[in-house]
């Protein structure tokens, strides 16, 4: 028997049931050394089984816990920071296939790119720009970065 949706007349479909997980996956935790990820409740990356799912990351130096004035160093320092994340996933930018990248200011898009280019020039992974605020105004730009597609940034190895 057909069956239809009683608000648009679309017909109904039965989806099919969930695989469960298989007992051998395991999650494994990535931090940045970061204490915003305890005080926030967020890894860095998260690696299950063959993805990896990395957090969106800014340019803040984990290293002297600072962040440059400097809006190019800052898109520097957040790709240092997801390569690090990576590798601990032993995976690198290369595996990228989905970049997300948020932008506070517009005007700022213009010297934002080329840096883009100058990481995903030649691995080209699909990617959205948006332009919205950040919590910490501090930070010119965030990027979502994961070898693989996924709303918030996964990936796989």
């Amino acid at each position: 028997m057909r069956r239809t949706c009683p608000n648009c007349g679309g017909e109904l479909v039965k989806r099919p049931q969930r695989k469960k997980k298989p007992k051998s996956m395991t999650r494994h935790l990535i931090s940045s050394g970061s204490p915003f990820e305890k005080t926030a409740g967020y890894s860095r990356a998260v690696v299950e089984g063959e993805w990896v799912f990395v957090a969106g990351t800014t340019g803040f130096d984990y290293s002297t816990m600072s962040i440059s004035k400097d809006l190019g160093e800052q898109v520097h320092q957040t790709f240092r920071n997801i390569g690090a994340a990576l590798e601990q996933a032993g995976a690198t930018l290369a595996d990228v296939v989905r970049a997300n990248y948020i932008v506070p200011n517009v005007k700022d898009w213009a010297e934002i790119s080329p840096i883009l280019g100058h990481y995903f020039g030649e691995i080209r992974p699909a990617s959205t720009a948006i332009i919205a605020g950040l919590v910490d105004p501090a930070c010119a730009s965030r990027s979502k970065s994961p070898p693989a597609d996924a709303g918030a940034s996964e990936g796989g190895r």
